[in-house]
């Protein structure tokens, strides 16, 4: 079996989804590779795009860090589904290009009820609280029953 070294000390690719040549494609700048340029994420004339995702990268990295703060501050067993909504997730859709997330009350379908929360276009997103265990349901919380 051909084993490869893998040239970037902080990324760890497994599987073919992200093979190390493709991101050391990006990382070169590859004029060839489709995506790449400023004008691809809608930048300003002259802006780069290490700018903007260093810009980006410290805005959310400043609401996490307020946001995990405020979370050591409710009690064992809080959804902090509002917090999570209103401190975190809307902003990281916002800054991610969503724009405003709309709020959206649960669809039905053939007569079955699905939670949703919002939409963005036609897709429906369902968000709630850094206090739930997506792996279990949570008596009373809309969506995660």
């Amino acid at each position: 079996m051909p084993r490869f070294s893998q040239p970037f000390t902080t990324v760890k690719t497994e599987g073919m989804l992200l093979p190390a040549e493709l991101i050391a494609r990006v990382a070169d700048l590859d004029p060839k590779l489709p995506g790449i340029r400023p004008e691809d994420y809608n930048l300003p004339k002259g802006e780069r795009i290490n700018e903007a995702t260093n810009r980006s990268w410290n805005r959310l990295t400043t609401l996490w860090a307020r946001f995990r703060k405020e979370l050591e501050g409710l009690h064992e067993g809080d959804a902090a589904t509002g917090l999570t909504r209103d401190r975190w997730l809307l902003h990281l859709f916002a800054e991610l290009g969503y724009g405003r997330v709309q709020r959206h009350a649960a669809f039905e379908i053939d007569g079955k009820s699905y939670a949703v929360s919002h939409l963005w276009g036609h897709a429906p997103i369902h968000l709630v609280g850094a206090g739930l265990d997506l792996d279990k349901r949570a008596a009373g919380q809309v969506g995660a029953a």
